[in-house]
C-alpha cells in the first residue's frame, strides 16, 4: 500500500454550496421482501432524482447504493428540488403496497465543504447526511442556515424541530422539517390525506376568522424583562382563545418564531391564519408600555394599531382593551358569552403576577431546572397572595410535571394528592379557570371516572376552546368513551389549532385510528413519530397483526420486547383507559395476534 503524506492545509480547496442528501428509508427491508422489485423501483427513482436535479442546475456529486449526494449553487433550488422530488415519487408508488413502497429521505444544508476533483466532503456533507437520518420516510429536513435563505421565497411551511444532537457531530444542529405537504400514498394507491387525515400538510386558511398572536418584544434594557414580555403575550392569546367564534393558533406555534425576523405573510400562511398580532412591551419601574397592532396576513395590511402608557396596576385593563379591539376589528364582530368569558381580575398583586408569568415561561421548556425554577415562583406567588386561582392551577400543572417525568423524589401517591389538593384549592378561588379544569379531566380518566372526567373537559372546553392541550384531551377523552372517530376529529384540530403541535399528538392519533379500526391510518400515525416508545410501538404491532401482515406484526412485537424486555399485556393495558369492554378486548387481542407475550 503507498502511505502518502497528509496534504497540507494551504493546499485544500473549500467552497460554500448547498448540499442535498437522499437516502433510501429500510432499503435492507425492502429488499430482503421483494429484491427484484424493490431494485427496479429504486432505478426508476435515482432516475428521477437525477434528472430533477439537473433540470434545477444541481449536479449529482455521487451514488452510494440507495443514497444520492448532490450539489447546487441555489440554496432554494435545493429546497425546491428537494419537495419536487418527493411529491413526484409519493405520486409514482401510489399503486405500490405500503409494505413494498420505496421512501426517501432527504437534507439539505448550506455549508462549506472540501473539494477533491469532481467530489465533495467534509462537516458540510456531514450535516446534511444527518438531516436526512432526522426525516422521517417521504420527508425534507434543512438546516437552520437553510431554513434562513428559504424562509418566505417558498410556497411551503417549516416545523422548527429545535437543536438536536448528532453523531460525530460537535455542535448541534437546529433542524426545520419541511411541511409541504408531501402525500403518503396508501396501499390501495389513494393519498393519506384523503383516505385517513393522516398526512401533515401545510394548514389552510381556516373559515372562521383565524389569527396568530406573535412574541411581545422586549423593548426594555433589562433582558430579565424577557419573562414578562412572553407572559403578557400568553395573557393576551388566552384571552382571545375564549371566543369560540375565533380560532387561535396556540402559543406552541406562534413562541416558534419568537426573535426571527419574518413578515405577517410569512407567518399568515404557514400558519394558516388570515390575522396576525405583532407588538412589544416597555416595562420601566411601575410603568408600562406596551404597542399592539393587528395586520392582515394576506396583504400585509395594518387593520388596527394602539399604544397603551400605564401604570403597571392597570396591565389587565391593557389587555381587557386589547382583547375587544382586536374582536370588534375582526369580520362579524364576535360577541363573547358573558358567563364564562366575564373579565376576572386575577390578582391585586403585581409581584405575584409576574412570578407566574416567569413560572409559566420557564414550564414550557420542559426540563428539570426550569421546573424546579417554575415551581419556586409559583410558590412564591401563592405565598404573596394566597387567593390567587391562576397561580394555585398552574402550581398543580407543574407539579404534575415533574410526576410524569420523575423529576421529584419521594412518593408518588403522596405527590397525587398534594397536586389534586392544590386542584380543588384552585377550583374553590375561581371555577373558570380552564387549566384547573383541563388537569383534573386528565386525573378522573386516570381513575376511569369518566362521568367526572367529562365534565371538568367540557368545562374547560368551554371556557378556552383554542387551547390545544384542552382540544387534544377532549380527543384523546372520545377515544377512551368509545367515540373514536369523533376523537379523531378534535385531535385533527388540536393539530390544526396549533401546527407545531409536539409529536405526542400523532401518538393521540394513531391509538384514535386504532380504536376506530383504521389501521393503516393507525400505522401512519405512529409513523411521523422520530422515537417511539415501546406502548406506540405494541399499537403498530396489534395493527399490523389486525391486517393479517404477520410478518411486520412480529418484526414491531420484537422491537417493543427489545426496548422493553418486561413488557407484557396485562401490565400494558393497567396504562389504557377504554371505558368499553369491546374496545379494551379489542386492544388485548390485537396485542396476542402480534406474539407479544400476555403477562
Amino acid at each position: 500500500m503507498l502511505l502518502l503524506d497528509p496534504m497540507p492545509d494551504e493546499s485544500i480547496t473549500r467552497k460554500l454550496t448547498a448540499i442535498l442528501y437522499a437516502d433510501v428509508a429500510g432499503y435492507s427491508r425492502l429488499t430482503g421482501t421483494d429484491e427484484v422489485g424493490t431494485h427496479k423501483q429504486l432505478s426508476a427513482a435515482l432516475n428521477l432524482i437525477s434528472g430533477r436535479i439537473e433540470e434545477a442546475g444541481g449536479r449529482v456529486v455521487h451514488y452510494a447504493g440507495d443514497a444520492v449526494l448532490a450539489e447546487f449553487q441555489s440554496v432554494v433550488k435545493a429546497v425546491e428540488t428537494a419537495v419536487g422530488i418527493q411529491r413526484r415519487l409519493a405520486e409514482d408508488g401510489a399503486g405500490i403496497a405500503d409494505d413494498k413502497r420505496l421512501r426517501f429521505r432527504i437534507g439539505v444544508n448550506l455549508g462549506e465543504v472540501i473539494v477533491d476533483r469532481d467530489d465533495i466532503y467534509g462537516d458540510g456533507v456531514n450535516v446534511a447526511a444527518r438531516l436526512e437520518s432526522l426525516a422521517e420516510p417521504g420527508g425534507v429536513n434543512v438546516s437552520g442556515a437553510v431554513y434562513e435563505q428559504v424562509n418566505g421565497k417558498l410556497d411551503v411551511g417549516f416545523e422548527d424541530m429545535g437543536a438536536q444532537e448528532v453523531k460525530n457531530i460537535a455542535q448541534p444542529i437546529h433542524v426545520y422539517r419541511i411541511l409541504s405537504s408531501v402525500p403518503a400514498p396508501s396501499a390501495d394507491g389513494e393519498e393519506a390525506a384523503a383516505a385517513g387525515k393522516t398526512a401533515a400538510p401545510k394548514p389552510a386558511v381556516a373559515e372562521k376568522p383565524s389569527i396568530a398572536v406573535l412574541p411581545f418584544d422586549n423593548m426594555s434594557a433589562d433582558p430579565e424583562q424577557e419573562f414578562f414580555a412572553d407572559g403578557l403575550t400568553e395573557d393576551i392569546l388566552t384571552q382571545l382563545s375564549r371566543f369560540s367564534g375565533l380560532l387561535v393558533i396556540s402559543r406552541t406555534s406562534t413562541f416558534a418564531y419568537k426573535g426571527k425576523s419574518v413578515t405577517a405573510r410569512d407567518v399568515a400562511r404557514e400558519l394558516g391564519v388570515r390575522y396576525v398580532v405583532e407588538g412589544s412591551v416597555r416595562k420601566a419601574g411601575n410603568r408600562v408600555r406596551v404597542t399592539v397592532q393587528l395586520i392582515d396576513g394576506t396583504n400585509d395590511r395594518h387593520v388596527w394599531a394602539e399604544r397603551y402608557d400605564r401604570d403597571l396596576e392597570d396591565i389587565f385593563a391593557i389587555q381587557d382593551a386589547i382583547t375587544a379591539a382586536i374582536t370588534a376589528t375582526l369580520p362579524g364582530r364576535i360577541e363573547a358569552d358573558s358567563h364564562d368569558r366575564a373579565r376576572q381580575i386575577p390578582t391585586d398583586n403585581m409581584q405575584a403576577y409576574e412570578c407566574v408569568l416567569t413560572g409559566k415561561v420557564l414550564h414550557h421548556r420542559s426540563n428539570r431546572d426550569d421546573n424546579k425554577e417554575a415551581l419556586r415562583l409559583l410558590e412564591r406567588a401563592i405565598a404573596l397572595d394566597p387567593g390567587y386561582a391562576h397561580a394555585r392551577a398552574w402550581r398543580a400543572c407543574v407539579l404534575g410535571q415533574s410526576w410524569v417525568h420523575g423529576w421529584i423524589d419521594g412518593d408518588q401517591d403522596v405527590l397525587t394528592r398534594e397536586i389534586e389538593a392544590e386542584l380543588e384549592r384552585a377550583l374553590a378561588l375561581d371555577e373558570n379557570d380552564a387549566d384547573t379544569h383541563r388537569i383534573l379531566a386528565a386525573i378522573n380518566i386516570t381513575r376511569h371516572d369518566f362521568e367526572r372526567a367529562l365534565v371538568h373537559q367540557e368545562k374547560a372546553l368551554r371556557l378556552n376552546p383554542n387551547y390545544d392541550l384542552v382540544v387534544v384531551q377532549y380527543g384523546e377523552l372520545m377515544t377512551w368513551l368509545g367515540r373514536a372517530e369523533e376523537g379523531i376529529e378534535w385531535i385533527q384540530k388540536a393539530m390544526q389549532i396549533n401546527p407545531f403541535h409536539p409529536q405526542r399528538f400523532w401518538s393521540h392519533l394513531g391509538r384514535a385510528f386504532f380504536v376506530a379500526r383504521r389501521y393503516r391510518d393507525a400505522i401512519d400515525s405512529f409513523r411521523h413519530i422520530e422515537k417511539n416508545i415501546p406502548m406506540n410501538l405494541a399499537f403498530v404491532a396489534a395493527s399490523f397483526a389486525y391486517l393479517d401482515d404477520d410478518a411486520e406484526a412480529a418484526a414491531h412485537g420484537r422491537e417493543v420486547l427489545k426496548l422493553s424486555p418486561d413488557f407484557n399485556i396485562s401490565e400494558h393495558m393497567t396504562t389504557q383507559h377504554h371505558a368499553q369492554d369491546s374496545d379494551r378486548a379489542h386492544h388485548s387481542e390485537g396485542l396476542l395476534k402480534a406474539g407479544l407475550p400476555a403477562g
